[in-house]
């Protein structure tokens, strides 16, 4: 079976409100129950069901059923939502997840994991049939016994069962065809009458043709149970308002139904047009109106004496008629997004091919021309890069269940902080991210965060903290994974990789040097083997997935007070900002957000790659030496001060070429091993231009001055 839009729409939903799900339920469990958290859990499986019905995918709609009878029973007040019912729950969601990844790869039809499905079945039938205090029930459905008429009360001579319908006013939007529910009617029995009420449709100025106005009286001759009956609109039951009257129930069950229309007089006389209700029980209804107050009343006992027909074409105005609003989102596929994206880069290749045209001709109307529209092609660059940015919390999200998971399982108590999660990052590196920071998530709780015990001996509280902290800083994208544990001890580290020989037991070796090795293939510090790390592997696919995103990572830590992983990111890698310079007839490009200033070096003091600006050291890289350039005679050496996070350094290049627009290229596999490069794109006039990795080419500089300070130090040594 071939994939549809359907079935993907269906899937992506979903998965949306499993979320949804899931972070209702972990809200409930830090901040206690509410009515509106267990409502929307409610509604999310609800919602679930009522999704995979429309394409027959029973294998939800049969398990969700009875999920959704036990959250019916939470909702009421019925089944207390404790901690077992919340580990239930969660592990349900769960399991409806692995039946939506199920229909995605279109193997609906097996079942992926019976056993689990039977376990949580029988879990939930317990709740189900477990025995339930009548005095409880009574008190959270006190209506139910309004439909049993009192001994001297007057019963209605209808024999039909009369349903009132207002379906939601997103049916339609939702994709459910009202009248579907109400031919299926028609197979439990025969429709004596049904009458239209189309009082709330608005004026065509304020219409909205996706929402349903229209509502439903209707009268139903069948012997199915009112449980039959209530099944038909099972899946449109969420906001629709849907009342069943028992044949010949109490007249008082009729003037409850009718004290909830905003106009009952109209409707009072469409009951009696259509049968439901003979001349007499009509008019006993009066006094029900009456009860409303004068003025209403007034209004509507002349509806009445007008006569039933007269009543029954009164129009019932909408309380407030509002404008429908405009539906301010929109789900587009990433892949035409992706497109989008192409064509703007392209766009912008060609406008810098057209203006460096138009100023080889010196033309200056042309010129003009060709400015305002690189301006408006700019526009254009900024808007499309902003229709893929996306908040980082779709990642943020998944670590609540993540850490309350595993610190069970540890039996540690760990507190989640998340800030930040507003902060906007590319739709495709927030993809990739999720996984790295996975692992540093699941290293902080496992080796970093220590257990009650031994916090309370170091003198901490017993609940550790875990804080989770996204931020734009410099042009980037700044995650922090910070955790009050015990810490990354040196000594530890050094001695780990000199016994596994990373480096040699005389390595001179700062402190960010060795926190790096960490992320060194196959080095671990654990002395024991567990379910979580303790293998060797996952720090270096952490540091290789940010290596491919051309991010960098930094660890800070203190022994006994924690550990804190910081991830530098940048923003797209679509497009970007760039600053071209030369060196040795090449053209290279410099992010420009990463550029500080551009000084002239031959006016500052220089002595071994370290040049003395307003008073302090910089040091700097000869790009031409670097990349084994050819030499080209110029007047003045340009050096570019770029910055990356807190870290500073030169670029010396031959000259400053200005801005432009640069659409990153991938590097072929020619350059793919060349260190201090992180793409290429094209200019204006057809050629080429290598983009330069800054975080590396920072870290070449800092390595440079540490080896001119360990020679300077061997030569003093050798002096004494």
């Amino acid at each position: 079976m071939k994939k549809d839009a359907a079935r993907d729409a269906l899937v992506l939903e979903a998965r949306e409100l499993l979320v949804a799900m899931e972070a209702a339920l972990l809200q409930i469990e830090s901040d206690g129950p509410s009515k509106e958290s267990i409502n929307a859990i409610f509604r999310a499986a609800h919602t679930i069901k009522g999704s995979a019905g429309l394409f027959a995918f029973d294998s939800i709609v049969n398990f969700t059923h009875v999920l959704e009878n036990v959250l019916d029973k939470v909702r009421n007040g019925v089944l207390a939502l404790d901690d077992g019912m919340m580990s239930l729950l969660l592990d349900c969601g769960d399991y409806i997840g692995s039946l939506v990844d199920a229909i995605e790869q279109l193997t609906e039809s097996d079942d992926p994991d019976p056993v689990r499905r039977a376990e949580l079945e029988a879990a939930l039938n317990k709740h189900l049939s477990a025995p339930v205090d009548p005095l409880m029930v009574a008190a959270v459905q006190p209506a139910a016994a309004a439909a049993i008429p009192a001994e001297d009360e007057t019963t209605v001579a209808n024999p039909c069962w009369h349903l009132s319908l207002r379906f939601s006013p997103d049916v339609l939007k939702d994709g459910l065809d009202p009248l579907s529910f109400l031919r299926y009617l028609t197979t439990l029995g025969d429709m004596v009458y049904c009458q239209i009420i189309d009082s709330d449709i608005p004026g065509l100025e304020v219409m909205d043709p996706e929402t349903c106005y229209l509502g439903f009286e209707i009268g139903l001759a069948t012997e199915s149970t009112r449980e039959n009956i209530e099944s038909v609109f099972e899946f449109v039951r969420e906001g629709s308002q849907i009342v069943l009257l028992a044949p010949h129930c109490g007249l008082s069950a009729y003037r409850q139904v009718l004290a909830g229309f905003s106009d009952p007089a109209a409707i009072a006389g469409v009951w009696l047009a259509s049968g439901a209700l003979t001349v007499h029980e009509w008019r006993q209804l009066e006094q029900a109106v009456a009860a409303a107050g004068p003025s209403r009343a007034h209004a509507a006992v002349a509806a009445m004496d007008a006569g039933p027909h007269a009543a029954a074409t009164a129009r019932i105005k909408p309380v407030d008629e509002k404008k429908a609003q405009e539906q301010k989102f929109i789900k587009i596929e990433v892949s035409k997004l992706d497109q989008l994206i192409d064509l703007v880069g392209e766009l912008v290749i060609a406008g810098a091919g057209a203006s460096l045209i138009a100023k080889h001709r010196k033309d200056a109307k042309l010129e003009e021309s060709t400015q305002l529209i690189s301006g408006l092609v700019e526009q254009i660059r900024d808007a499309a890069l902003t229709l893929r940015m996306v908040q980082i919390n779709e990642v943020f999200q998944r670590f609540p269940r993540v850490v309350r998971d595993i610190s069970r399982e540890m039996g540690k108590d760990i507190e989640l902080i998340v800030t930040g999660a507003e902060t906007e990052l590319d739709k495709s590196m927030v993809e990739k991210i999720s996984d790295p920071l996975m692992h540093i998530v699941r290293n902080a709780m496992d080796h970093g965060i220590e257990s009650a015990a031994q916090r309370a001996v170091a003198g901490k509280p017993a609940t550790g903290v875990l804080r989770l902290n996204a931020t734009h800083e410099s042009g980037s994208v700044v995650i922090e994974v910070f955790d009050d544990g015990r810490g990354l001890d040196k000594k530890v580290i050094l001695q780990k990789a000199v016994e596994q020989g990373l480096v040699s037991a005389d390595a001179g070796l700062s402190e960010g040097d060795i926190f790096r090795l960490i992320f060194e293939p196959g080095f671990s510090t654990a002395t024991e083997i567990t379910a979580l790390s303790g293998r060797g592997v996952g720090m270096d696919v952490v540091k290789r997935n940010i290596d491919s995103l051309h991010g960098d990572v930094d660890i800070f830590s203190a022994v006994g007070r924690g550990t804190m992983v910081r991830i530098r990111l940048p923003l797209t890698l679509a497009i970007i900002s760039g600053f071209q310079v030369m060196v040795g007839g090449a053209v290279f490009v410099i992010p420009l957000d990463l550029v500080i200033e551009c000084i002239n070096l031959s006016v500052h003091p220089v002595h071994n790659n370290i040049v003395t600006l307003r008073g302090e050291p910089l040091p700097f890289v000869p790009l031409r030496e670097l990349f084994e350039l050819p030499q080209k005679d110029s007047v003045r050496k340009s050096l570019v001060i770029v910055q990356y996070g807190q870290q500073r350094a030169g670029l010396l290049v031959d000259g400053l070429l200005g801005e432009c627009q640069a659409v990153i290229k991938p590097l072929g596999s020619l350059f793919s091993q060349v260190k201090g490069l992180s793409g290429s794109t094209i200019l204006g006039d057809g050629r080429v231009a290598l983009i330069l990795d800054i975080p590396h080419l920072i870290q070449y500089t800092r390595q440079l001055e540490q080896t001119d300070v360990t020679r300077a130090d061997m030569r003093a040594g050798e002096q004494i």
